[in-house]
């Protein structure tokens, strides 16, 4: 990206984000856009921080941690920041794979059931069993 701030529109689009959640981010003080007036401007900076509130809400973590990984960004770490952060990924990646152990078995529990009510159809169709179709009401 070259050094010409973007406008508050332009920020919604680039992200895909609702007007509403950029001002938010700004209430909350996570972005500080330039300002002319009532017009915001987004400097590389602030697209470079709206980049990384995306990838840790899509991580899943709060809005607390995601002030705390900002602030590692802005000023350049130090090492307990690091090692706060490599905590904080270590217990979010503990509950994605949580989530993806359940879904995992929602989904064999779900296609168990698809494939024994298809067994069901298919049996009584063989059998000359209409009784599920509706004709004529």
């Amino acid at each position: 990206m070259n050094d010409t701030p973007i406008s508050f529109k332009a920020m919604c689009a680039r992200f895909d984000v609702t007007p509403r959640t950029l001002r938010y981010y700004e209430y909350i003080e996570l972005l500080q856009p330039m300002r002319e007036g009532r017009a915001r401007f987004y400097t590389a900076r602030e697209v470079a921080r709206m980049t990384l509130i995306m990838r840790g809400r899509r991580f899943g973590f709060s809005l607390e941690e995601l002030r705390q990984w900002l602030e590692m960004y802005d000023k350049q770490g130090t090492v307990p920041q690091f090692e706060t952060f490599v905590k904080m990924a270590d217990r979010q990646l503990v509950a994605l794979k949580r989530q993806r152990e359940e879904l995992d078995a929602t989904i064999a529990e779900l296609l168990a059931l698809r494939d024994e009510t298809a067994r069901l159809a298919a049996e009584a169709r063989g059998n000359g069993d209409d009784a599920g179709t509706a004709e004529g009401g």
